[in-house]
């Protein structure tokens, strides 16, 4: 109602010259014969009510009309769409609407280009990381059947230059699913003991070589989630720790149920995070000034946990004290 109130206000001088032109024939009636003007008082009345409500009637529907062609022209501003635009507005808008038309329709193309180099290049990101995992995959076979045949300090070595390659690939690979228009999740119930133990026996080498020390207080619960992309969370999270590690490592799993949802804890004893920087260690390419471990650090990592999380309707949030640990609190929601 207020809209078409609005409206009704763009024709007001138009109305109030009607109003006038009403009025002055009524003064003119009742100057000529006053029995007449009374006896006919209360069919002009009515007669000027109707008059202007058909008015506002059909100014209101004009308005509503041209707004409608105008936001068809909006969303898909072909010719067909401007000539109809053309139809409702009177021939001096005309000029001003071919501009628009040919403006919107060049940035329509535009777009429409970057949007297909955006798609090429997602699909050259993911076909590079898939093709990226078969030299990966022989790496590993070769340190799973000949390590025997490796020096320790080679082994370990290879299972770090492994590890890390692997990161950088999952982190691109997935950093293309979470910016591309394609999602690919497949939600199902998993067991969360499951993932932490995949992801573990993944950085098992490395794990080893530091002398982790892994407690792992959870139960088989299920949750809904999409596995890999869960798996990929943890690896983040699981590798912040490793790099970060102090003396006497420890990496701590706890799962348990608060306000109505799963939560499962990851805790270490690393260097943890300075007060300050912890309220931005999930922004993209933050890397803080917690110490000379960081120096190389990309401050990719958390930030694409966060992201995932957000795709998978998780909660993350971190606690840290400097020189003390770092704790990711990873908040499942309650599927019935």
């Amino acid at each position: 109602m207020k809209r078409k109130f609005q409206k009704i206000l763009r024709y007001l001088p138009w109305l109030l010259l009607l109003f006038g032109v009403d009025a002055f024939f009524t003064v003119l009636l009742w100057i000529a014969d006053l029995d007449a003007f009374y006896a006919m008082s209360a069919l002009l009345l009515l007669a000027v009510l109707l008059m202007f409500s058909a008015i506002c009637f059909v100014l209101v529907h004009l308005e509503e009309k041209r707004e409608q062609v105008f936001l068809d022209f909006l969303a898909n501003p072909d010719e067909y769409h401007e000539e109809r635009l053309l139809g409702v507005l009177v021939p001096a808008q005309g000029e001003a609407v071919r501009l628009l038309g040919w403006c919107l329709r060049d940035k329509q193309n535009a777009y429409i280009g970057l949007l297909e180099q955006m798609n090429d290049y997602e699909e050259y990101v993911e076909a590079w990381a898939h093709e990226a995992k078969t030299p990966l995959s022989l790496l590993a076979l070769l340190l799973d059947n000949r390590r025997e045949e490796l020096s320790e300090n080679v082994s370990c070595k290879l299972d770090y230059i492994q590890n890390r390659l692997q990161e950088s690939v999952d982190q691109m690979l997935f950093y293309a699913r979470l910016k591309g228009s394609r999602k690919d999740y497949l939600f199902e119930h998993i067991s969360v003991r499951g993932c932490v133990e995949e992801v573990l026996e993944d950085y098992k080498p490395l794990l080893e070589e530091k002398q982790f020390q892994i407690q792992a207080d959870m139960t088989e619960q299920m949750v809904c989630s999409d596995r890999r992309g869960l798996r990929f969370l943890l690896r983040q999270v699981i590798s912040n720790s490793i790099k970060y590690c102090g003396k006497e490592p420890e990496l701590i799993f706890t799962f348990f149920k608060e306000n109505d949802c799963h939560v499962l804890s990851i805790r270490d004893n690393g260097m943890g995070v300075r007060s300050c920087d912890l309220p931005y260690i999930f922004e993209k390419g933050f890397t803080g000034d917690s110490g000379e471990g960081r120096k190389k650090a990309t401050g990719m990592g958390l930030y694409l946990a966060k992201e995932m999380a957000k795709e998978l309707n998780l909660s993350l949030d971190a606690n840290s004290e400097w020189g003390k640990g770092f704790e990711v609190r990873i908040v499942f929601p309650v599927v019935g």
